[in-house]
């Protein structure tokens, strides 16, 4: 036999308990291209598989009839960077679920059924960059404080929902977003969307449309709009900010009609008073020019 042989069958023997090992690890409906990668898209499945590897980095559940994820999932998948749920029937995540997970990179909950983001959905996962929530039919409602402490997101989808309006603090809290999507939703022209088409104006450059690729209904007539059709003057019914100059006034005025109104009720009081006295001291009088 060859020397070279020799010295490459110990590698050999290596490669292939390894390969055995990864084949034993792999959840038996799934495919596991590589030693960090689980792939059960596709499977019709119902629930999360079980024995995933601890060691799973890329973890791709899309297409699937997935209707939750358990509270404690991801508490044993430390090194989990990369989560694909897309394409189940996911109608809510527990606060804290995904929260677990510090180093996820990339997560995909688009064309489920979710219907809000409530505050605490992804707790502080920092590392998160980017975050796919479009096309879910009947997602309503997202907390301002719904992606709080996502401080590396730069990556934003929240194309095609239900959403009609939206609180500005909930996108202008994220100091790493580069691209945010917000075209197909139902948004309503009122007063409650003039602070987001500020910001929208402000940041058309993180749209990846540009704001051309927004509409929104009149309130009056319901009639949709591209948001290249409106300017801040079309809210302007809706601006009721104070200046500090009118906050002065407004105070000023206020303590001057206090003191006013003390000094009347004083002179009234004194003035009848006084009335009192003199009307005793003429009848007083009277008296006694009778006796």
């Amino acid at each position: 036999m060859l020397p070279w042989v020799h010295w490459l069958q110990p590698i050999l023997i290596l490669l292939s308990s390894v390969f055995w090992t990864w084949g034993e690890n792999c959840p038996a409906t799934c495919l596991c291209p590589d030693p960090h990668t689980v792939d059960c898209s596709g499977r019709g499945l119902t629930r999360l598989p079980e024995e995933i590897p601890l060691d799973v980095r890329r973890l791709l559940l899309a297409d699937n009839w997935i209707p939750r994820i358990p509270s404690d999932f991801l508490v044993l998948y430390s090194d989990l960077v990369y989560l694909d749920l897309r394409n189940n029937s996911l109608s809510y995540i527990e606060p804290g679920t995904l929260s677990t997970s510090s180093r996820l990179v990339f997560l995909d909950l688009g064309s489920n059924n979710l219907t809000e983001i409530p505050k605490g959905t992804f707790g502080e996962s920092r590392s998160l960059i980017k975050l796919r929530l479009g096309n879910n039919p009947y997602l309503s409602m997202v907390s301002e404080d719904a992606f709080l402490g996502l401080t590396s997101l730069r990556e934003l989808e929240l194309e095609r929902n239900a959403l009609s309006t939206l609180k500005v603090g909930a996108l202008s809290q994220l100091p790493s977003l580069r691209v945010v999507r917000l075209e197909g939703n139902p948004w309503v022209c009122n007063c409650n969307f003039t602070n987001l088409f500020e910001w929208l104006i402000e940041n058309r450059h993180k749209l990846p449309n540009g704001v051309e690729g927004m509409e929104c209904s009149l309130p009056m007539d319901g009639r949709r709009v591209s948001l290249t059709q409106l300017s801040k003057d079309s809210f302007r019914e809706c601006q009721a900010t104070l200046t500090l100059t009118d906050l002065l006034i407004i105070i000023f005025s206020g303590i001057s009609v206090s003191v006013v109104a003390i000094m009347t009720s004083f002179f009234l009081a004194s003035t009848v008073h006084c009335f009192q006295r003199w009307s005793k001291g003429t009848k007083g009088d009277e008296e006694e020019s009778e006796e």
